[in-house]
């Protein structure tokens, strides 16, 4: 069934008609040359045709860092992303005596640079090819649910093993339209990366959880890093011997930024959005997930702030785990609210109905269609079954040495079966990334914060019905019977007094034993982990074989789908999942209610309107605030804002992993960072409102003016290329 499918439409990259907006969409970079036209109508200067080659430039500029995008900014490997990018590196390198977190940091020199947190890498993308022909081309139609789903997964292995030819490579399939499409995507992996400069809190994260999401904004949320390879220019791990990066490319900076109206566009990874996913998905979505999720993370974040007080070693240990907590809860919030007001529901109710009677209008399309809508909306009531179950238990799984034990036990296991045969994740092209986790959990773990974390998401699981619950977690915590609340408190302490899990030569250690030694382990958390095995397993199994399902049915109703909106003159872009995209429009403010318009740039004068003395959110050291009061902006003082512009506006088309996304102008020059979308444009991961899509970027002169003024990154500054 599937190969059909596929031989009806064989071309994905659909462009849009006449009457599409001309700002919505993540294109990947093939889909460019056809959407020439519109980019030029734009105003981009350079040739499209270009651009999508991934070995010119600028496209051999962007980078990944593997949940954030990047960019060389200099031929010496220099990398510049947002702050909160970065902060997982800056709080590995802090202490309560120095920390860097509050006071920033500057390399002076290139010995001065500080290794990046474990497990830190720089991808640099070298090509992007279409294998869905080798993906599913070959599985017969006759092969269902998990042998579908194993098929899948082994031929993206195959793919995978004769990509990645050493350590240097790595190499991913990415899945297309629910599986309609397969591209394999090869990226150089560098290793050793290493912090060359970071702003203070008080700027790159100025108006902190207050402000985020928010316009008007003053952020500074930009960070630099530095790739380094051995003498061969291969990547290698860390060593003092190692040499900056030559970048093949790298960006030019544009010292004057941007003007209003001026065309923008972001080249980076975004995470994902669901623009196509199904009525009943969203319902669900809205009214239970996002709601249920937000109070999660709320409740997570007080337990971390009540037993963690600030400024002490474990609250710099969990400031990134906060700061990841509190960006999604305030995120589902605005979700929430923008889909309580709004009418997407129902816009999604009428396409569907739409989407029906197109499809029964026609035999052909009846004969082609007529079954995909049904059966995925089967398959999605399915997933949805033990869903408050799974999303309690992720959550609890989110302490640290719980998911510790499990993926060392599982490793075990894995470890008996031929390389090509194991799991994504426990293969040996994984052992390195799996060491440096290993390492670095003592930098994010502190025993009193974990536990307070079990004692309280337990106690909320063991309100569940008993046929709602997993029956081996029930078993090890003794929650078969009437909860006791002081039972499960000295049960936890026992556990992370008695193991030995938070020493990182154990952890390490485990790595190389066997399945008997750890079945014969006295340590709490490898007997849980143990215990847990088995029934997490019977899980996966399930959930592999609705996914197998899934993979076969959500391609048939997007082929419809497609089909469908191309009738319309609709644009057609496949959503983000984390693979190179390509968004463009214009700085433009917006109408965020009735009697409110927000323009389009912030300065420096409003920055120091926030401040507050002592509020750790709207801080801002003395420097700073006496050069804004007496105006010392010399070249980056813009006359029309009379001051130096701060944060921008544009109508880009963003989203999560965006992040640290370089904001280009029309010559391919670097204007600022992508860090955030306004308040209004967060549902934009399932619906574009062009009315209401705002992107917010750190701006180049506010950046080099800190950097010059205000830091003393003058080294830094010399060593860029910068146009006026």
């Amino acid at each position: 069934m599937l190969k059909k499918i596929i031989k009806i439409l064989p071309v994905l990259s659909v462009v849009y008609g006449g009457s599409a907006l001309a700002d919505e969409g993540m294109w990947q970079p093939h889909q460019l040359q056809e959407i020439s036209g519109k980019l030029k109508q734009a105003g981009l200067e350079l040739d499209p045709s270009q651009m999508q080659n991934l070995n010119q430039f600028p496209m051999n500029a962007i980078i990944s860092l593997g949940g954030c995008t990047a960019s060389f900014l200099s031929e010496q490997g220099l990398v510049v992303t947002n702050h909160h990018c970065a902060y997982g590196s800056i709080q590995y390198n802090s202490t309560e005596k120095s920390n860097l977190l509050k006071q920033g940091f500057v390399a002076e020199d290139f010995t001065a640079e500080l290794p990046a947190a474990p497990g830190s890498r720089v991808y640099v993308t070298e090509s992007l090819t279409n294998v869905t022909d080798k993906i599913t081309g070959s599985i017969d139609k006759s092969v269902q649910g998990e042998a579908y789903y194993k098929a899948i997964e082994a031929k993206q292995k195959a793919l995978v093993a004769q990509c990645e030819t050493s350590q240097d490579y790595r190499c991913e399939v990415y899945s297309f339209h629910g599986g309609m499409e397969y591209f394999l995507i090869k990226q150089l992996a560098i290793r050793d990366v290493r912090l060359v400069y970071a702003p203070p809190s008080s700027i790159g994260k100025f108006g902190g959880d207050t402000d985020n999401w928010m316009w008007p904004r003053h952020t500074g949320d930009w960070a630099f890093y530095r790739a380094y390879v051995n003498k061969d220019g291969k990547p290698a791990d860390f060593s003092k011997d190692n040499v900056p990066f030559k970048a093949k490319a790298f960006l030019k900076v544009n010292a004057n930024g941007v003007e209003q109206d001026d065309y923008v566009m972001v080249l980076g990874y975004p995470g994902r959005t669901n623009r196509y996913r199904t009525v009943a998905e969203v319902e669900n979505q809205f009214t239970w997930v996002y709601p249920t999720a937000k109070r999660y993370r709320e409740e997570y974040i007080d337990i971390i702030k009540d037993s963690a007080p600030v400024g002490s070693e474990a609250r710099i240990k969990y400031e990134s785990t906060l700061a990841g907590l509190a960006n999604y809860a305030k995120n589902y919030g605005s979700m929430l609210e923008s889909y309580n007001k709004g009418d997407m529901l129902a816009r999604k109710q009428k396409e569907l109905a739409d989407l029906q009677a197109w499809i029964n209008s026609s035999t052909e399309r009846k004969q082609q269609y007529g079954k995909a809508l049904q059966q995925l909306d089967k398959l999605v009531a399915q997933s949805q079954q033990q869903q408050a179950r799974d999303l309690l238990l992720s959550y609890i799984g989110r302490t640290n040495l719980m998911g510790v034990a499990k993926r060392l036990y599982r490793l075990a296991n894995e470890k008996t079966k031929p390389d090509a045969e194991r799991k994504p994740g426990y293969q040996a092209r994984d052992m390195n990334r799996f060491t440096q986790s290993m390492t670095g959990v003592n930098r994010r773990y502190d025993a009193t914060v974990d536990k307070a974390v079990l004692a309280h998401f337990i106690a909320e699981y063991a309100t569940f019905p008993k046929d709602q619950r997993n029956a081996a977690f029930d078993k090890y915590f003794g929650l078969t019977q009437t909860f006791n609340e002081e039972k499960l408190q000295k049960q936890l302490d026992k556990m992370h007094s008695k193991t030995q899990l938070d020493e990182e030569a154990v952890r390490l250690a485990w790595m190389d034993k066997s399945v008997a030694e750890f079945k014969k382990s006295k340590d709490p958390y490898i007997q849980f982990a143990v215990s847990q095995y088995e029934s997490d397993m019977a899980q996966e199994q399930k959930l592999e074989a609705l996914t197998g399902q899934l993979a076969q049915a959500r391609p048939a109703y997007m082929q419809a789908m497609i089909a469908f909106k191309q009738s319309k003159g609709e644009p057609v872009y496949a959503d983000a999942n984390s693979s190179l995209r390509i968004t463009y429009g214009n700085v433009k403010g917006y109408s965020p209610q009735d009697g409110l318009v927000a323009k389009p740039f912030t300065t420096l004068e409003g920055m120091l309107a926030k401040y507050k003395p002592g509020d750790g959110e709207f801080d801002l050291f003395e420097n700073i605030r006496t050069a804004i009061a007496n105006k010392q902006y010399g070249k980056y003082y813009r006359q029309n804002l009379d001051s130096v512009p701060v944060n921008y506006l544009s109508t880009l088309d963003i989203t999560g992993g965006n992040s640290g996304s370089p904001t280009l102008n029309s010559k391919g020059e670097f204007v600022g960072l992508v860090f955030d979308g306004v308040y209004e444009s967060i549902i934009g991961d399932w619906d574009y409102n062009p009315e209401l899509n705002r992107a917010i970027h750190t701006s180049v002169p506010f950046m080099l003016w800190t950097m010059e003024n205000i830091d003393g990154a003058n080294n830094i500054v010399d060593e860029l290329t910068i146009v006026e």
